[in-house]
């Protein structure tokens, strides 16, 4: 008898585990998307934690692994129907994802993405984990702050730095990896510079380029000088004389914190305001 029940419940018990192997019905009331990585079809949301700032750390990378910031977490799973996904099919669609996005793979294996963006000046990491043959997946992201939300940089705070130090650094100025081209979300901050050399027609400043320590320090100087001058050449597009400013890059020779985090190199990607005596 007891034997007939045993195996009862393990009837019930697997007849229960296959009836929950696929998802049915749809997202779970209140879930959403996060608007960076949308799911790969044929998945619904489970269940999703959203906080507004905390902190993850990968056990799959080995530099850089904590990240900081507002934290989606979503769990993804099969509706009744789908055809089947590998887990390197997982991986590889998120993959191939954040590469068109400009990101890059801190690692990955047949189950298990971790990836880093940089967008907006601010730091995203994303972490994918596949489980249960493909059925099953989770998608972490991790917005880091963006740096404009730290740093004031209206007229009057850069007159004050400036008065003060002789200097200010700007991190409201946006380029993509690599690039020297300034992006149109730099407009706010190039107004306000724009705002004070007209408020102050006896001001001259050098426009000074600084980077992270990525990449060789020769290719850091070029770059820093070009995103310097193609500062100056915005400002002096908005109506500044040639003749108050003067651009130079300088790499990654004077950092304001250390480039062994991922936030102290966002700190050394800036450019400084320095008057011109």
């Amino acid at each position: 008898m007891l034997m007939k029940n045993i195996a009862s419940l393990l009837g019930i018990t697997l007849a229960v585990l296959t009836a929950t192997t696929f998802a049915q019905g749809t997202d779970k009331k209140g879930t959403k998307d996060n608007p960076l990585l949308s799911r790969i079809p044929g998945y619904i949301i489970g269940e999703q934690v959203v906080k507004d700032f905390d902190s993850y750390t990968s056990p799959y990378v080995e530099k850089d692994n904590v990240w900081e910031g507002k934290l989606t977490k979503t769990d993804y799973d099969a509706k009744e129907g789908t055809k089947e996904l590998s887990f390197i099919q997982i991986v590889r669609n998120y993959e191939n994802a954040i590469k068109k996005l400009g990101g890059s793979v801190l690692f990955s294996d047949t189950r298990i993405l971790n990836a880093r963006l940089e967008k907006n000046g601010g730091v995203t990491h994303v972490s994918v984990e596949a489980f249960n043959d493909g059925r099953a997946y989770t998608l972490l992201i991790v917005e880091a702050k963006p740096m404009q939300d730290e740093v004031t940089t209206d007229a009057a705070a850069l007159n004050k730095g400036i008065s003060e130090t002789g200097k200010i650094a700007v991190y409201g100025i946006y380029f993509d990896t690599a690039k020297s081209v300034v992006k149109p979300e730099s407009k706010p901050t190039l107004d306000e510079i724009v705002k004070l050399l007209g408020q102050n027609p006896k001001l001259r400043l050098f426009v000074v380029g600084h980077t992270d320590s990525d990449g060789s320090v020769e290719s850091n100087m070029k770059l820093s000088s070009e995103r310097a001058a193609a500062v100056v050449k915005a400002l002096i597009a908005n109506g500044i004389a040639a003749s108050r400013l003067k651009s130079a890059g300088v790499g990654t020779y004077c950092p304001v914190q250390s480039n062994r985090s991922e936030e102290g190199k966002a700190k050394n990607r800036r450019v400084e305001l320095v008057e011109m005596l």
